[in-house]
């Protein structure tokens, strides 16, 4: 290539970038002037960090286990418990805080509820940094993930209800400027999902044991970890709102397309719900002890078969609160977030299921948070948590 050919492909190179840069500039402050949120005003903005400890290594000092907390207070804080929100894989608390084309979240959307919030970053995630001799080795999410569970699902057909997917508020293109600003958000996480389990659980303990008791929302991958916390800590996890939930119970599901769209995947959740030891009566000292048993048959079409326990069934003697199990339409949870019910409400949990589209929310990817109508389904939420946990007078 000559010195002119060299000059001519930077300069196509730099114009593709500043393109890129001022499209998704435009659509994040496009939409967030456009929005029609007023200010509101806090009591107290922050963070803080909780769990962990002094680790040594190789003779240095490093911090391991720790969580970042975001925590924002309403001037007006009308509701009794604050809101614990822990994101899924490959996200940090950005999840809460906005939507890919500028919108804003789920946490400004319940501080303006008069709830107090408190966001998290995973140990090992985002802000509460990584130490790979105590965490192990790390995965780094692709954006082809993204394009088959939520940006593109319609066009890859991997479970019946995916071309159902209408909510996602861009294009779903690679090179689109909202997949970008989604994308963008992808994080490194630790390899090892049971490690992730115990460290998340220890960390959101010391949480509560901070704070006093709060209500635990828990999206997708973060699901395996609110049942454990709910668990240990059950007269102060005040409700656990449960947004398409990690499962289904015991074994992975893995999406194969048309026509038998379901593959048993690996046991991914030895506990039933978690790999974490949960507390059963009667009790079990090691989860082989569980029987675990499958349907013969699904509970309808395009749903998959459940693991169940063998009856009769042990409870989960600790899991009394108030659960919500939120379920979108055209998620890839779609075909098997009701096996986590039917597993709840054997063990003795008597856990609330939503189906947005049995109340007219149709068209979610399992990213619902981020979608066109994310403040829809808060409100739903938050209706439920007011008939359950009612305001201070």
């Amino acid at each position: 290539m000559s010195p002119r050919q060299q000059r001519a492909s930077v300069h196509r190179h730099t114009v593709v970038m500043v393109a890129t840069a001022a499209a998704l500039f435009a659509i994040a402050a496009g939409a967030a002037g456009a929005a029609d949120d007023p200010p509101y005003t806090l009591a107290r903005e922050g963070f803080f960090y909780v769990g962990g400890k002094p680790t040594v290594v190789n003779g240095r000092t490093y911090m391991a286990g720790q969580m970042y907390v975001d925590v924002r207070i309403p001037a007006k804080q009308t509701q009794p418990y604050p809101i614990i929100m822990v994101h899924g894989g490959t996200r940090s608390a950005t999840t809460f805080f906005g939507t890919p084309d500028g919108r804003e979240g789920w946490a400004q959307y319940f501080v303006r509820q008069g709830y107090a919030v408190y966001v998290v970053d995973q140990p090992g995630r985002g802000r509460s940094g990584y130490l790979a001799e105590s965490y192990g080795p790390w995965k780094v999410p692709d954006g082809d993930g993204g394009q088959r569970r939520y940006l593109s699902q319609a066009k890859y057909k991997l479970w019946p209800q995916a071309q159902l997917h209408t909510q996602w508020p861009g294009s779903g293109a690679p090179d689109d400027a909202v997949t970008l600003q989604m994308t963008s958000g992808y994080l490194p996480e630790i390899e090892n999902f049971t490690k992730q389990q115990f460290l998340n659980r220890d960390a959101l303990v010391a949480l509560i044991d901070q704070i006093g008791p709060a209500i635990l929302m828990v999206h997708s991958q973060a699901g395996a970890f609110g049942w454990p916390v709910a668990d240990a800590r059950p007269d102060e996890v005040k409700a656990i709102l449960a947004v398409e939930p990690n499962g289904p119970p015991f074994y992975q599901v893995d999406f194969t397309g048309a026509p038998d769209y379901f593959k048993q995947g690996p046991l991914a959740l030895p506990y039933g719900l978690s790999a974490v030891p949960l507390t059963y009566s009667p009790a079990v000292a090691d989860a082989k002890e569980l029987a675990v048993v499958q349907q013969g048959q699904a509970d309808g079409p395009d749903l998959v078969k459940c693991h169940l326990q063998r009856e009769p069934a042990r409870k989960l003697a600790n899991l009394k609160m108030p659960i919500l199990v939120v379920m979108s339409e055209a998620s890839y949870h779609a075909p098997y977030d009701h096996c986590t019910v039917k597993y709840l409400r054997q063990a003795g949990a008597q856990p609330t299921f939503m189906r947005l589209a049995d109340i007219g929310i149709k068209g979610n990817s399992h990213v619902m948070m981020n979608e066109k109508n994310n403040k829809e389904i808060a409100a739903v939420i938050a209706q439920w948590l007011g008939k359950t946990l009612p305001a201070k007078e």
